[in-house]
């Protein structure tokens, strides 16, 4: 044990919670696996130093606050101070669809994917219906339940979440364009890219590129060449600039294309159809055979496999942000 987490397990955050093993590192903090000692349940910290003046770990909680009663979403126990850190207690979650993707071969079937899309354009619908957009669409911040929720899909990672308005003129001209890209480069929309105020079409958006990137196996940006991170960011926004609907869905089932163009065109602030959405790819499905059933290509390899290659910790580690 590293001796700064001994110091917390000799005097527990909270009183009741200790460490156990960090999971990983983020931009805005430490996600550690910890107990409750008052109940002996295991839960998930997440630490960000005193340093950080403008706490991104306050605001993700009083987001997390603001949604504790919504199906696919993780409860917070509670958020304070420990010694010089701030500290958010949170629900333990399972695999995210990054670890899955990668066990499963980095390729998910269109079942899978659909059922996928399916719950997560619900969970964008309650957290756009608060007014908030989430700005890091990526498999790494979706996570299974564990237990009884263990097909449920949870959005987690509120770190870059932000509030936007339906007013087209503000969500545009208002608010200033950043200089760097905000999200994950590639994933993130192209006004993501572009440092502009985004509003829950940019979700959307990203959300498409997830979709394309399950069923391909790869985007049409990864592995160009670049120097710098700031280049590679540029070249990945002109490519995803460059590549039209048609072009990123050509081997995929004419839906996505039509998914992607209708997102395009929702006006700038404006509300998304998602029920609509939803039916499209529904029908697809139906027209596929396929039966939204709740058996995702790593329940069949699961059950194929005489021991699982995903271990208990490896399921555990489905909170790291790395």
């Amino acid at each position: 044990m590293d001796p700064f987490t001994k110091k917390l397990y000799d005097r527990p955050i909270n009183g009741k919670y200790v460490l156990i093993e960090r999971l990983g590192k983020g931009g805005f903090g430490v996600v550690y696996l910890a107990k409750n000692i008052v109940n002996e349940e295991e839960l998930a910290l997440k630490l960000e130093h005193h340093s950080i003046d403008r706490s991104f770990l306050e605001e993700e909680a009083r987001k997390y606050e603001a949604f504790q009663d919504v199906v696919g979403l993780p409860k917070v126990y509670w958020f304070g101070r420990h010694d010089d850190f701030r500290v958010m207690a949170f629900e333990l979650l399972g695999p995210s669809l990054d670890d899955l993707f990668a066990y499963c071969g980095h390729r998910f079937s269109l079942k899978t994917t659909l059922m996928i899309a399916d719950q997560i354009l619900v969970r964008l619908e309650q957290i756009h219906s608060n007014a908030v957009v989430h700005r890091d669409i990526k498999p790494q911040n979706f996570l299974l339940g564990t237990g009884t929720t263990g097909n449920v899909i949870y959005v987690t990672d509120f770190g870059l979440a932000d509030g936007y308005t339906i007013s087209c003129a503000k969500a545009k001209d208002e608010i200033p364009p950043r200089s760097r890209l905000v999200g994950t480069a590639r994933f993130a929309s192209i006004k993501g890219h572009q440092g502009h105020a985004q509003s829950p079409k940019d979700d959307l958006e990203s959300l498409g590129y997830m979709i394309a990137f399950f069923l391909l196996g790869k985007l049409p940006w990864q592995g160009l060449q670049s120097h710098g991170r700031e280049e590679k960011n540029r070249v990945v926004m002109e490519k995803k600039i460059a590549t039209s609907p048609e072009q990123l869905c050509e081997k995929l089932p004419a839906e996505f294309a039509e998914y992607m163009q209708e997102v395009q065109d929702v006006p700038n602030g404006g509300r998304p159809h998602y029920e609509r959405f939803r039916h499209k790819f529904r029908e697809l499905a139906r027209k596929e055979g396929v039966k939204y059933d709740n058996v995702f290509d790593w329940t069949i390899r699961l059950f194929s496999e005489a021991e699982p290659a995903t271990s208990e910790r490896s399921k555990r580690a489905g909170v790291r942000r790395e």
